[in-house]
């Protein structure tokens, strides 16, 4: 019984530590993103066929006339705009604007911005074709 006890608490610390690592490591994008009041909801995160990369979907909400500042991925996204009207500003391009019910892939690396440019709240579903273990977004 008492090594059952000493097991239990080992594996409670262990995982305690690896939540606040895990926290830790998401904190700097999210604490990014709100400071201009953008919000994220991390909705499905998940390994691909492919070694070394991962899948990750993720809610991101716009307030109105908020932006989000020049950053990279470290691989793909597909953005695709559940609600209002947001441009994108991809590096070497001219900007693009989408209205709910539309999609922009948006090449590894790309450096780019983000602006809601409706009349109220917009929202996006952000797909991410990522390297496994490196930083999600890069702030430039």
């Amino acid at each position: 019984m008492k090594a059952t006890r000493v097991i239990t608490a080992a594996v409670l610390v262990v995982a305690s530590g690896l939540t606040l690592q895990s926290a830790q490591a998401q904190q700097p994008t999210n604490q990014v993103m709100q400071f201009s009041g953008i919000g994220r909801t991390d909705v499905l995160q998940n390994d691909l066929s492919q070694p070394g990369r991962e899948v990750i979907q993720t809610r991101v909400d716009f307030p109105h006339e908020a932006t989000a500042a020049a950053h990279t991925h470290p691989g793909e996204e597909v953005a695709y705009i559940l609600e209002g009207t947001l441009e994108y500003n991809l590096e070497g391009r001219p900007p693009v604007t989408l209205n709910a019910g539309e999609a922009l892939f948006i090449p590894a690396g790309t450096s780019h911005w983000v602006r809601n440019v409706g009349p109220g709240k917009a929202s996006e579903l952000a797909t991410y074709l990522v390297e496994k273990g490196k930083p999600l977004v890069t702030f430039k």
